[in-house]
């Protein structure tokens, strides 16, 4: 496995944005542009820009000029020339993170935050809550790390 984190997210900008949009494909420049906000075009050119850089590197015979891809039923990306290439791509509003490898994988990245009763309730499990809401001074910390972990499953599969 293969990563590159990008944690420079003050870049995320229009301008950025349009500098970006002339340098990957069509597939990916309509993608982008589908998002009204500048953030989510900014991650999605990026992202785009970083897993080229990371294949480019590991696999210098693949044509990265401007890549196309298909989707799995559960809307997980592939790249329609190389399916045996793995990837995964994730973002939060301090960074993002791309991942390449052999064998299917999921990342995740996030960004501490303080979960509220209601989204703990709804997304782990007794086991975790009960771990969660102990009074250690941790809980931010433990649910992101069990979030992460959660979404990065999802993301594999």
């Amino acid at each position: 496995m293969l990563y590159e984190i990008f944690d420079h997210m003050h870049l995320c900008t229009d301008e950025a944005v349009r500098e970006m949009l002339p340098l990957v494909s069509e597939q990916r420049r309509q993608q982008a542009l589908r998002y009204s906000h500048t953030f989510g075009r900014f991650c999605c050119l990026k992202s785009y820009l970083m897993l080229l850089e990371l294949l480019s590197a590991v696999y210098p015979e693949l044509d990265t000029s401007k890549p196309e891809f298909g989707y799995t039923a559960q809307g997980k990306p592939f790249l329609l020339a190389r399916p045996d290439i793995h990837f995964s791509i994730s973002h939060t509003k301090n960074a993002i993170l791309v991942a390449i490898s052999d064998a299917p994988i999921g990342v995740d990245i996030e960004a501490f935050r303080s979960p509220s009763a209601a989204l703990i309730a709804r997304t782990m499990n007794a086991t975790e809550q009960a771990a969660i809401l102990q009074p250690s001074g941790t809980r931010e910390a433990l649910f992101s790390a069990i979030w992460t972990r959660k979404e990065a499953v999802l993301k594999l599969r």
